[in-house]
């Protein structure tokens, strides 16, 4: 069997102008030409244009094709060996890509369900995502963060409401307790240290032990946290962290 170029041009999707450069540069040359002159390729020609256009497609420039598919000491098998580990490489790479774009997709998401009205309203005039940069930056490869931004770009207006009822709630307690003199590793903080956690766990991601202790003492060594949680009450931060502590201590000992 043998192909015109037109046929050639069609199952390759390349155009004839494309047949005819690679013709002129020795780098695809149609084993017989018709009594006309015409271009006629064989299986084999159409095996080799495979191999350049899957080359072409990895980005390889065309004089370094022409030596790879030239060079005597290789055989098809290597080619696609190569051919596979270079592709699978730039699956990896495109995967990774993907889920970058993903993730900054999800991130801009966050809270666009609301008005810019309603942000503030929910918010107290905060902006939700003043941090968003630094939070992707420090958290944004693990499954925490992804999990975090698929289910905050599904709240509406009710759900944060819902959020800020319940850690403001949350803080009220909190300060009573610590007003009441109860020690961070008693009965009383720890149970609020857990529901901490697992108001956390509802409505954001699931927050391990581990990273409930990472949290508490992001709260005492990062100021932003600590002024926010020592504004429920002077020295709730480093009261929190340590009943955190606690809680996880009891609970995973």
């Amino acid at each position: 069997m043998n192909y015109s170029v037109g046929q050639v041009a069609g199952f390759a999707g390349v155009t004839v102008r494309t047949l005819h450069h690679y013709d002129d540069i020795g780098l695809l040359v149609p084993s017989e030409r018709s009594h006309a002159g015409h271009r006629r390729y064989s299986d084999t020609d159409l095996d080799r244009l495979q191999q350049i256009l899957f080359y072409r497609q990895l980005g390889f420039p065309l004089d370094e094709v022409a030596a790879l598919l030239d060079d005597p000491d290789a055989d098809p098998r290597a080619h696609l060996r190569r051919q596979h580990e270079l592709l699978t490489a730039r699956i990896e790479k495109l995967r990774k890509m993907a889920a970058a774009v993903e993730h900054a997709m999800e991130a801009r998401k966050m809270g666009l369900n609301l008005t810019p009205e309603e942000k503030f309203e929910v918010f107290g005039g905060k902006d939700p995502e003043q941090y968003a940069e630094e939070v992707e930056e420090r958290w944004g490869g693990t499954d925490e963060y992804a999990e975090s931004q698929r289910r905050t770009a599904r709240y509406t207006k009710e759900d944060w409401k819902r959020i800020q009822a319940e850690a403001a709630d949350w803080g009220e307690r909190y300060g009573a307790l610590m007003s009441a003199q109860e020690p961070p590793s008693g009965e009383a903080a720890m149970a609020l240290a857990e529901e901490h956690r697992q108001h956390i766990c509802t409505w954001f991601y699931e927050c391990s032990y581990d990273i409930h202790r990472c949290l508490g003492e992001m709260y005492v060594s990062d100021e932003r946290f600590k002024a926010f949680y020592d504004a429920l009450r002077p020295g709730l931060a480093e009261h929190l962290r340590d009943a955190i502590a606690a809680n996880a201590a009891r609970r995973t000992s």
